[in-house]
């Protein structure tokens, strides 16, 4: 068999090889494929034997765009239509649960497929005239360097197979990312050129994450609560703050490197640090932007583990969100109000403290207005527990099914 080196013009030829079942290394942004038609299980046969490849190792598909995911699988994750917009072509792999109509040897005889669109416009133009999803796994013998020139790929196939699309030199060098969609927690199976936080990043921006903020004692928790019920992860930054406090060790020398001695240990002395802030607006500040800082950072965290275990809905309740600027990530701000006087009950039954000092705690918060000015909604809490759930309740449930109105970027996740 002679190997045939095909340039730019010969994309069509190439395209007649594949149809009749035959060999041809491609090239992509990561490393050179070894390609044939993926319907086609006797060509993809000569893949694993010319690679030397084990027949239980599957094989992923090359193809044109996220269209195909109709083709090659049994059902399309929003998820995946996500990652795709965002990261095809590309160096990433999406795991799905097949289609039957792919070959059981692509498969390895199991129940899944990955898909992946390359970025590399000669490879995108063989797989538009083909209209044929493309098995390629890296064209080199099995254990051997994955090759990134179509020089390197004749030294190893020269002869073997039918011919060799010459697009120079690969830019990535390494081979593409796999994710598996095909149920949940999602998996990375194998990192590659692409950051797992980028897409991580990109599922968590997809969520619906809902902020509430709002004085004490005005019912928060039970709104939380009408959350979880729902599926919500539900983050509280008060309790983040202080956990953070105990356990990051970069936060705490960043507070005594501004601040000096506060703490004690491994325990922040609030009243010293207190003591440092209140009276100086500057150092107030300053003291949260470092926490503003290192609780956002966790956040982000969250809900992008979140989002790998399939979590699609979540929640954030902080009282400073605006300030902390993680009303940047939610789709809706939810300001949670009720009456002074039910407030102070509240406070003075979960906290044994006195009315006047309920009512000194409560005067010294925001008012009610700023509330209604900066917030997407309020929710009044003026009445059982009940009725304030099923209002929360039927508000999210109504927010949701709006949807964000803009598309948040994945950056806002990093």
């Amino acid at each position: 068999m002679k190997t045939e080196l095909i340039g730019a013009a010969g994309i069509g030829r190439a395209a007649e090889i594949i149809a009749r079942g035959g060999l041809v290394a491609v090239p992509t942004e990561t490393v050179y494929g070894l390609a044939a038609n993926g319907l086609d299980a006797a060509a993809v046969e000569r893949i694993y034997a010319v690679k030397g490849r084990p027949e239980v190792k599957p094989l992923s598909l090359m193809v044109h765009g996220p269209e195909a995911m109709e083709r090659c699988w049994r059902e399309t994750p929003a998820q995946a239509r996500s990652l795709a917009a965002e990261f095809w072509p590309g160096p990433l792999t999406i795991i799905g649960e097949s289609a039957e109509s792919i070959p059981s040897i692509v498969r390895a005889g199991g129940s899944t497929v990955g898909l992946r669109c390359p970025d590399h416009p000669l490879t995108l133009e063989l797989l538009q005239k083909c209209a044929l999803p493309l098995a390629a796994p890296s064209a080199n013998p099995s254990g051997a360097p994955s090759p990134k020139t179509a020089a390197q790929v004749l030294e190893y196939f020269d002869g073997k197979i039918d011919a060799v699309i010459d697009g120079g030199e690969c830019g990535i060098g390494t081979e593409s990312t796999i994710i598996s969609l095909a149920g949940a927690p999602f998996k990375i199976l194998r990192p590659g050129a692409l950051d797992t936080e980028e897409i991580s990043a990109r599922l968590a921006a997809d969520m619906y994450i809902v902020g509430l903020t709002g004085g004490s004692g005005t019912g928060k928790t039970t709104a939380l609560e009408v959350l979880r019920d729902m599926g919500a992860l539900c983050i509280d930054a008060d309790e983040l703050y202080h956990e953070l406090t105990r356990t990051s060790a970069e936060m705490k020398a960043e507070l005594i490197g501004r601040f000096g001695p506060v703490y004690d240990g491994d325990t922040l002395d609030r009243k010293a640090l207190g003591g440092l802030v209140f009276s100086d607006a500057a150092a107030l500040g300053e003291l949260n932007a470092i926490t503003h800082k290192y609780v956002s950072r966790e956040i982000k965290r969250l809900l992008r583990d979140f989002a790998m275990s399939g979590g699609a809905l979540a929640a954030i309740d902080a009282v400073g969100i605006f300030e902390g600027g993680a009303d940047a990530l939610c789709a809706a701000v939810f300001g949670v109000l009720a009456p002074e006087g039910l407030r102070c009950e509240r406070i003075m039954a979960r906290e044994g403290i006195s009315r006047e000092y309920a009512l000194k705690r409560i005067r010294a918060q925001r008012p009610d207005e700023y509330y209604k000015d900066v917030c997407t909604a309020v929710l009044v809490n003026d009445g059982t527990r009940e009725e304030f759930a099923a209002e929360c309740k039927a508000a999210f449930t109504e927010a949701i099914r709006n949807g964000r109105k803009e598309r948040l970027s994945r950056r806002a996740l990093l």
